[in-house]
């Protein structure tokens, strides 16, 4: 996993790949099946039948790879918003339905087994190498280009192609599975922050009898979960009634949070168990902790609660 920071010093030993905005996915291609498992360890293979044929493009190694689901829009942008109706859907006729409406790309960035070899402990450059030359790109996967030193001109195509950002990447590191290291570090073109919902308060005027904004939290130093704010834009319509069906079941007496909260915010709650994590866009972190002008992006299904830590980026400490 890669940690949030400014891009390396010019002439580091680094290279830069494009952040997507998806989702991670380890994709595991056994006997020509493939498996695809997210970052919490779902199995979420039926929802993405398009990248099945990946199993037929690994010239008939078996291996693991690591990569990104992304949905494109209709200028060619990756979308985290497309990408939401297929993330969490099971449902096969409508997922057969979506795949027509809204493919995705499997984005492969890294190769962690080949036949009964691991490459873990390869560097990122050999690491690159081998993938290139075991996985044949195909109508719905790619191996994506990566740029050897270059950091500020892969930032700055990354901003001219309305990307996320880039991920600069140590070249002689190795693949350090399931850890967050300095190796990788993510630059980001705008601040997004993981966060836990841990209620919702009823919306007005034209929300009237939906969700008006959601409570949100995130864990500190301690693994406690605090109250960091609400948010109540970003929001579709179909989005909000999704939200009311995942959380009504989820439903609780009392607040999720360690600490107080706010009064004007805690009026007229509805708490619920604190198990589903979104994703928000903001404008800096306040003095007092909380999340200024967030903006919901959407769910993150592949994310765990205990997961979610604050991240500030460069420039945007609370001033």
């Amino acid at each position: 996993m890669a940690q949030l920071g400014p891009l390396p010093e010019r002439g580091a030993d680094y290279g830069h790949e494009m952040k997507w905005d998806g989702v991670r996915a380890l994709a595991y291609v056994e006997a020509r099946a493939l498996r695809l498992v997210s970052r919490n360890g779902n199995d979420v293979t039926v929802a993405y039948p398009e990248l099945f044929a990946l199993a037929g493009a690994t010239g008939g190694h078996d291996c693991v790879l690591d990569g990104e689901i992304v949905a494109f829009d209709e200028a060619g942008r990756p979308s985290f918003g497309a990408l939401q109706p297929r993330m969490h859907q099971r449902n096969r006729d409508r997922i057969a339905q979506l795949v027509r409406l809204v493919p995705v790309t499997y984005l492969v960035f890294d190769i962690l087994h080949v036949n009964a070899a691991t490459s873990v402990a390869m560097p990122y450059t050999e690491r690159r190498g081998l993938l290139e030359s075991v996985v044949t790109a195909g109508p719905r996967w790619q191996v994506p280009a990566w740029f050897p030193g270059a950091g500020e001109v892969a930032l700055a195509l990354s901003l001219q192609m309305g990307l996320e950002g880039v991920v600069a990447k140590r070249l002689d590191s190795p693949y350090r599975p399931g850890r967050r290291s300095a190796d990788w570090t993510k630059v980001k073109n705008f601040a997004t922050q993981e966060v836990v919902i841990g209620g919702w308060k009823p919306g007005g005027g034209r929300r009237a009898g939906m969700i008006g904004s959601l409570l949100l939290g995130i864990h500190d130093h301690d693994g406690r979960l605090v109250f960091t704010g609400h948010v109540g834009t970003g929001f579709t319509e179909a989005a909000l009634r999704e939200l009311r069906e995942m959380l009504a079941p989820l439903e609780r007496p009392a607040p999720p949070f360690d600490g107080p909260v706010p009064r004007e915010h805690a009026r007229d709650a509805h708490w619920v168990e604190p198990r589903l994590v979104g994703e928000v866009q903001y404008a800096e972190w306040t003095g007092d902790g909380y999340l200024r002008h967030p903006s919901w992006r959407g769910l993150r299904p592949d994310k765990a609660p205990a997961d979610v830590v604050r991240e500030v980026p460069p420039g945007r400490q609370a001033g």
